[in-house]
């Protein structure tokens, strides 16, 4: 929601709350009564409208992202075993497996034991896919060069979840496999990205055993600085040679 739909706080309120109310973009202060104003209940469905589309819109390579970056990173796209979107919602143990045909052709395409392994995955929001994956991508590979990480080829997984790094670990065994993936979409924005990470994942690993860095959007955590913590905890994980509950984002890379 941008800051000229939502609604104000009423003018008798301390400028503090106008302060506050500035930082997020969730909705705090709003008008008391016994219903919401106009305004907060057009923004309300106008938000709840854009959560259901996000959800519903089914995400497609060649349309959803730029010809010229398709070309630049040499995309390509492959599904999960989910064969529709009404599929990928009502089951998803499919939305974890890759189906046979994507085994075949990620194998036929990308190096295997990589340092750094990028996947992209539409999730519950092709959305956020869209909005912060050309802009992420390229700065993720330069840490990587940076780094002197080896680096796999990226790709896109349609009808994805993210148990599904399983898989790919078990196809592609990179030391440290990041999936950028769409977020469920909230009443705030139906476009923020969650960049999941797992060391050498492979098959039988839960949530546990992977870290998350969530909410990549732009009144969220911005795209230069999920880089730089995305870069910084895969170093923690190899060294490591671990991830999950264990492994801590230091203070440091935290946003101030």
């Amino acid at each position: 929601m941008s800051d000229d739909q939502k609604p104000a706080p009423p003018p008798s309120w301390p400028g503090i709350f106008q302060k506050i109310q500035a930082r997020t973009p969730a909705r705090i202060f709003v008008e008391r009564g016994p219903a919401y104003s106009t305004p907060m209940q057009l923004a309300l469905r106008g938000a709840h409208a854009s959560a259901v589309d996000a959800v519903w819109t089914e995400f497609d390579l060649q349309k959803d992202l730029p010809s010229d970056f398709i070309s630049r990173w040499n995309l390509f796209q492959v599904a999960s075993r989910a064969e529709s979107k009404s599929q990928y919602l009502l089951r998803p143990d499919l939305g974890r497996k890759l189906s046979d045909d994507a085994k075949t052709m990620i194998a036929r395409n990308c190096a295997r034991a990589t340092d750094l392994q990028i996947v992209i995955g539409d999730g519950l929001s092709g959305a956020a896919v869209s909005e912060q994956v050309p802009a992420l991508l390229p700065l993720l590979v330069q840490q990587a060069q940076g780094s002197g990480w080896s680096f796999g080829q990226t790709f896109c997984v349609r009808f994805c979840r993210v148990g599904i790094m399983n898989d790919l670990g078990d196809l592609l065994r990179p030391q440290v496999l990041v999936l950028l993936i769409g977020e469920r979409p909230g009443l705030a924005t139906a476009e923020s990205l969650s960049a999941y990470m797992c060391y050498r994942p492979c098959a039988g690993q839960t949530d546990a055993d992977r870290n998350l860095i969530s909410n990549i959007h732009l009144r969220g955590v911005q795209v230069e600085d999920a880089a730089r913590r995305i870069a910084s905890f895969a170093a923690r994980l190899m060294a490591a040679k671990r991830s999950g509950t264990t492994v801590k984002e230091e203070a440091k890379d935290l946003p101030e």
